[in-house]
């Protein structure tokens, strides 16, 4: 593949984003006399992305894993917390260095035949942020375009066409291309290949993992589905109702989930099926809460097989176990479950 530089870092081991504490809430109108209710779609989330490295964000829709990524990607300012984007506080930046940082972090959206405008050509589509942010010349401009068809794996000839004129695969390589010509520390991709065929999902998945090695990129990949998980990521945050529940390096998750959410994720993917069989793989029964009504203690505790009057009651709080964060009360006894069981 062709050579890009990315964009530079002031350490290249300090984090891309830094994430604390982060919420969203929202106020919902129910009428002109009545309060507005609150909906809090990220309640508190912390996390961080190193250059070079992939952290997944799963779990069903409505918990709060895109709310996530319009914030990280500046689209969406936070309710509360902090969140450093290339040591920069983006809560309090002024407008200049939001600007400046909204170079710094790009998305690829879920469906390439929606991203692309149909009315232009794929040269000028990847020209477009360089005429917006740079002071590039035409030439320049249409030579760097050129070069990042060739890093996606796409030809020459590629750049006077149009949209329509490509598969659903070759539009998200494209939208991919056109995310990465400003040079960006991180690429937000919110769920980048799950309206494609599972033939084509391998590929665009390849291809990100190809490009985070040549250029040292940070991804935040948005999820429902662990297997496309397991191929992409380094880390995974599994969230449900806005809460982290369960956080930590994919291999440790995925043989030996503590969190019951996470274990019936597991459970309800075919052929996931970690090393840590022994604990209890019980798929999802019920339906998600509403958000504006949560459940007063843990926000499964309506869905878990084990909750016990304490779970229904205290909202158990993300804690370090068995090298992993972990929100629930029940995960000592997994862990000795599993141990008795070996």
């Amino acid at each position: 593949m062709s050579q890009v530089s990315s964009s530079p870092s002031l350490d290249a081991d300090a984090p891309v984003v830094v994430a604390k504490d982060l919420k969203q809430v929202y106020k919902i109108s129910r009428g002109l006399l009545r309060k507005p209710d609150a909906l809090q779609a990220v309640g508190g989330v912390s996390f961080e992305v190193r250059p070079g490295k992939t952290l997944a964000v799963v779990g069903e829709s409505g918990c709060g894993k895109s709310t996530l990524a319009r914030m990280v990607s500046l689209i969406e300012k936070p309710s509360a917390g902090q969140l450093h984007i290339n040591g920069v506080d983006v809560v309090s930046a002024k407008h200049e260095a939001q600007k400046a940082l909204r170079r710094t972090v790009q998305l690829v959206f879920q469906n390439p035949y929606g991203s692309l405008n149909p009315r232009k050509k794929i040269g000028a589509i990847l020209e477009a942020p360089l005429e917006i942010n740079t002071q590039l010349s035409p030439d320049e401009r249409a030579e760097q375009a050129r070069r990042m068809l060739a890093l996606v794996g796409l030809r020459p000839e590629h750049y006077d066409r149009y949209p329509h004129m490509f598969s659903g695969g070759q539009r998200q390589r494209i939208a991919i291309a056109r995310a990465l010509m400003l040079k960006p520390a991180l690429v937000v991709a919110d769920e980048p290949v799950s309206a494609l065929d599972v033939s084509i999902q391998a590929q665009v998945l390849n291809l990100l993992a190809d490009l985070q090695q040549e250029l040292g990129l940070a991804y935040l990949f948005i999820s429902h589905d662990l297997g496309v998980v397991r191929h992409i990521a380094h880390d995974v945050l599994v969230m449900y109702l806005g809460q982290a529940v369960e956080q930590g390096n994919k291999n440790t998750l995925f043989s030996n989930p503590l969190h019951p959410y996470t274990q019936a994720l597991l459970a309800s993917t075919p052929g996931l099926v970690g090393t840590g069989a022994t604990l209890p793989r019980t798929p999802l029964s019920g339906e998600l809460p509403s958000p504006l009504n949560p459940p007063p203690g843990c926000v499964f505790s309506t869905r878990c097989p084990h909750a016990n009057e304490r779970c229904r009651t205290e909202r158990p709080l993300p804690r370090e176990l068995a090298a992993r964060m972990v929100a629930c009360h029940e995960a000592e006894r997994f862990i000795q479950t599993a141990a008795l069981q070996h």
